[in-house]
């Protein structure tokens, strides 16, 4: 008898390297919008007489509100446009959701919050990626949504 090996099918389901990758190149330019929004800001603020805003709790308050609200705008924003942020678009990833389609607002930022949540346990939320059959973390099953590799063209 002449064992004969069947094709295996590509799985179109991006893994942990690709969307690491993309969430690294992702990451930084999110940070680097806000840290070019806080430049400007700075810039306006060395315009007072002292050079500083005050009161300074305020200050740091209003930044962390802001950094947190620009990284979910920008996050929700490519996800329910076109599926895909610069870094996804680079590594050739989209995000879909069970309709294969760009998740829709609301579900993009159900993914945002899902994501940090993926990420605080020390980025255990991502360890589903390795062992589910969808390779989906936290954050896409929270969201009911999956990576997939965008073929070539």
């Amino acid at each position: 008898m002449v064992a004969t090996a069947t094709p295996r099918l590509s799985v179109p389901y991006a893994g942990i390297a690709t969307r690491g990758i993309a969430l690294a190149i992702d990451a930084a330019l999110a940070n680097l919008i806000v840290l070019l929004i806080a430049a400007l800001l700075a810039l306006v603020a060395s315009l007072t007489p002292d050079g500083t805003l005050r009161p300074e709790w305020l200050v740091a308050t209003v930044a962390a509100v802001g950094w947190m609200a620009a990284v979910t705008f920008y996050f929700a924003l490519f996800w329910s446009t076109t599926g895909q942020t610069p870094g996804m678009r680079l590594m050739r990833l989209k995000v879909i959701d069970r309709n294969l389609q760009p998740p829709h607002l609301l579900r993009a930022l159900l993914r945002v919050v899902g994501l940090a949540l993926a990420i605080i346990p020390l980025f255990a939320g991502f360890l589903p990626v390795l062992f589910d059959a969808r390779r989906r973390g936290i954050h896409d099953m929270l969201a009911s949504t999956t990576v997939i590799h965008v073929p070539d063209g």
